[in-house]
């Protein structure tokens, strides 16, 4: 699928890193945060159609796409101060959150850290870190390799170095109910990202910070969510839909849930399933306020 988009580029200096995002539209705004293994351009399908009723605001996270990819800082608290940082950027006390994967990490330790700064959040195809480390077993484990592959330092980023097009296709194939949803330019889109200098070790770091995140998680874990919750996720991504039931993850996060399975959708439900997704996301959306 080619989708023409009419997006504007950004780049600026933000809670000390060079933040790039893109933005559309005009109205109260939402922020769209990417997963593993994508950048901004996961949400090329969702921001033609949010742009009409919203300003939509997706950024690269830290350390992937042209956000710069430091040494340190990809602990899900600071990647939530450098949401913060952006929307003060653009004047927004308060927005919806959309986040996919890790997005969806970064999004709910921002709606734990910032609760006065959330109208709405959307969770897609994530169980957060602390339950997920909490019911880890072998064949869970054996789905998750890449979660310890990327823990284990430089290594990842020798073995890949040169190989990110294998590399990445490999998840978009099998993490997709159509193994082919992806068509090669689009999977090119993502391969030039993660060719640039420190983009596998920028991902690599996200999840390193795993323990970090699960110590933050633990401390404020009776803590409910108290924005209203959207969990949407694929019925056909086996790392999640086996093992967990994830609305009932959700439930016990924050007070206010909702949510559905996507049929015959993988983890890439935005690419995978996007009226589906983006029908829901409208619907949940009618009920935020302005910033």
């Amino acid at each position: 699928m080619s989708v023409l988009l009419d997006v504007t580029h950004h780049t600026a200096a933000l809670n000390g890193i060079t933040q790039h995002w893109v933005s559309a539209g005009d109205g109260p705004p939402v922020y769209l945060l990417h997963g593993f293994p994508e950048t901004w351009y996961a949400w090329r399908k969702q921001i033609p159609v949010l742009a009409e009723q919203f300003t939509v605001i997706a950024p690269d996270l830290r350390g992937y796409g042209a956000t710069e990819k430091p040494a340190s800082g990809y602990d899900k608290r600071t990647m939530a101060n450098d949401l913060a940082a952006l929307m003060d950027h653009h004047g927004h006390a308060r927005a919806t959150v959309v986040g996919h994967d890790r997005g969806a990490r970064v999004g709910t330790r921002f709606a734990k850290d910032y609760p006065a700064r959330i109208d709405r959040f959307v969770t897609i195809d994530n169980v957060p870190t602390r339950v997920l480390m909490e019911k880890v077993s072998p064949p869970l484990a054996q789905l998750g390799w890449f979660l310890t592959f990327l823990n284990v330092p430089d290594l990842p980023e020798a073995l890949i170095a040169g190989r990110e097009e294998e590399w990445l296709t490999h998840f978009y194939r099998s993490w997709s109910y159509d193994p082919e949803m992806l068509t090669h330019e689009e999977i090119d889109v993502y391969v030039r990202a993660y060719k640039q200098p420190g983009a596998v070790r920028g991902a690599a770091m996200d999840y390193r910070a795993s323990g970090e995140d699960v110590a933050q998680d633990l401390v404020d874990a009776d803590q409910l969510i108290t924005c209203p919750v959207l969990a949407l996720w694929g019925q056909d991504f086996e790392q999640n839909g086996r093992f967990f039931d994830v609305l009932e993850v959700w439930k016990g996060m924050a007070h206010d849930v909702r949510g559905f399975g996507i049929p015959q959708c993988g983890h890439l439900c935005m690419e995978e399933q996007p009226d589906i997704v983006n029908n829901a996301l409208l619907a949940f959306l009618a009920g935020g306020s302005e910033s």
